[in-house]
């Protein structure tokens, strides 16, 4: 071998390196070339191999080597191409001839730095330890002195408030001859509306594949139509089908605006013609898994359908700022933003921003506490993302959504104002499966409504993706299912009306827990919003940092 060739040589990584190794049994393979065609990343390929083997032909062993030719299903240790574990291969087998197995000595975040950028991945936090949300319980069961109700057979009204809620010294109202009447002064009302407190949350146009979003929106129109939910979707940033803004179901939608501005030109247009409201407009200055950074939907998502409703160039990355440019401070944004976006639709419409946890949450707080305008506050913790992020980022950076919330609410509850401005928690929420139970839990915290994104995105499509590493192919629009791409090969793998029919099974399921979790309590009608003696945790510390019962 040539020098040059050996140094070449030295420098290829081996199996060991990377996240999967793929285990192929050469006696199961038929060679039909399945599991090669659908890997979406190409970490396995049919090749042709010389096979040296000792052979006998003679009675008497007179032993002889020979070589023959074989054909194999080879892993390729490119690091641009490793194996995400996603499985697919082992989905389309016939015969269980393949399967990748997790290598937890691998060294991927060792060599996906090339060209000096770091590793971006979709997926949530590697993470796979108890969260704060799946270690609290509900300890509160009434029992003689405040008796409970039968979760099975009494009426509940599962609902929360959308909006800023006017107290009742400050509503329009008077009572003459008494009968109530509104008094005719020119006095702000404040848009309010009422929604089912789990949302789903903002995953837009662009990150998910056209037959994915297209189920969840059905899924949503079905459960308001059909099983009486008053279930909403958040849009994401990059606007929204242009049939969809002219339709009377624009009405179980909430549209994001965030400083790229994507998909806007169309929505400004289609105000005039819009035969109902959206359910509110959301505006993101912020997301729990890359907090204080910009969005990202890379340029090989951007194919033609997504370049036309965001009004971009195909096959470009599209970033948005970390922050509106044209907002300074949490003042001006309050002032300029909510302001300008209620003026837009007549004040008719909440409108509220979404941030990410952090420590500067109680400020933003602070000032929308005083804004009659704004209907909301939308914080989204660590835990959340399903999008481009760099893995620094979603595993360094961020806070806990149950202690952010905890500080928020409680600030709400000094000022007097706590059943005036709601709370939307995000960031984990149904992580390890426990939606409804995490839901309650922080609604006990003080959120009056709770948005999921990745949670209704796994169970709504079968995603591959875990908290291991695996898959997490959600940035790149490899998505083997079908769920995060823009590619038409791989996005018709998925159909939308199965995904409409799991969204519905989901929220349907998670109406039942909810009632299970109420009943003891005695809610039926009002949810448990801040009851914070309903909740204890086997944890001193955490007890006593979220203001809860210590249970052991």
């Amino acid at each position: 071998m040539e020098p040059a060739a050996r140094l070449d040589h030295n420098h290829k990584l081996s199996l060991r390196e990377l996240p999967y190794i793929i285990r192929w049994r050469d006696d199961r393979c038929t060679r039909c070339g399945k599991c090669t065609a659908v890997c979406p990343v190409k970490a396995i390929v049919p090749a042709v191999k010389v096979k040296r083997f000792v052979h006998s032909d003679s009675p008497i062993p007179t032993p002889t080597a020979k070589r023959m030719t074989v054909h194999v299903v080879e892993q390729v240790t490119d690091m641009e191409r490793y194996c995400t574990g996603c499985g697919t291969c082992t989905l389309v087998c016939p015969n269980e001839a393949i399967e990748p197995e997790f290598n937890p000595s691998n060294k991927l975040l060792h060599y996906k730095n090339k060209g000096g950028d770091g590793y971006k991945r979709g997926g949530r936090r590697n993470d796979p330890s108890i969260s704060t949300l799946d270690r609290l319980k509900f300890t509160r069961i009434s029992m003689l002195t405040d008796p409970a109700l039968d979760a099975g057979r009494h009426e509940f009204r599962i609902r929360t408030l959308l909006g800023r809620i006017m107290s009742p010294e400050a509503m329009p109202l008077k009572v003459i001859d008494g009968k109530l009447s509104v008094d005719k002064r020119d006095i702000f009302v404040p848009p309010v509306r009422e929604i089912y407190p789990i949302m789903i949350g903002s995953m837009s146009v662009g990150a998910l594949s056209p037959p994915m979003w297209e189920g969840l929106a059905m899924g949503v129109a079905y459960l308001n139509e059909v099983e009486g939910m008053p279930v909403v979707m958040c849009s994401g940033e990059g606007g929204m089908p242009p049939r969809l803004l002219r339709s009377r179901y624009l009405k179980y939608f909430i549209i994001q605006i965030a400083s790229g501005y994507f998909g806007w030109d169309e929505i400004v247009r289609a105000i005039p013609h819009m035969v109902e409201d959206p359910a509110a407009i959301e505006i993101k200055y912020g997301q729990g898994a890359k907090p204080g950074d910009g969005g990202l939907l890379m340029a090989q998502k951007v194919l033609k359908l997504i370049s036309k409703i965001r009004g971009v160039p195909q096959f470009v990355d599209l970033a948005s700022p970390p922050t509106h440019q044209t907002k300074y401070s949490i003042e001006e944004a309050v002032a300029k933003m909510i302001q300008s976006m209620s003026m837009a639709w007549g004040f008719r419409v909440p409108v509220y921003p979404k941030i990410s946890g952090s420590k500067t949450a109680r400020a933003v707080l602070n000032n929308l506490a005083r804004n009659p305008y704004a209907a909301g506050l939308s914080i989204d913790g660590e835990d959340g993302g399903t999008g481009a992020a760099y893995n620094v980022s979603m595993d360094k950076m961020g806070h806990p959504i149950a202690s952010n919330l905890r500080d928020c609410y409680l600030d709400l509850v000094k000022q007097g104002k706590q059943n005036e401005l709601p709370l939307i928690a995000a960031g984990g929420v149904g992580k390890k499966g426990n939606l409804a139970a995490n839901a309650a839990a922080l609604i006990m915290l003080g959120a009056s409504a709770v948005s999921i994104g990745k949670y209704i995105m796994q169970t709504a499509s079968d995603c591959f993706g875990d908290e291991n590493n695996r898959c997490n192919l959600c940035n790149t629009g490899q998505c083997p299912r079908g769920i995060t791409t823009q590619d038409p090969k791989l996005y018709r793998r998925l159909d939308p009306d199965k995904v409409a029919e799991r969204v519905v099974e989901v929220f349907k399921s998670a109406d039942v827990e909810l009632k299970k979790i109420f009943a003891p309590m005695g809610r039926s009608t009002e949810l448990p919003i801040g009851m914070s003696d309903g909740l204890s945790i086997d944890d001193k510390a955490m007890a006593e940092r979220l203001g809860i019962s210590y249970a052991c």
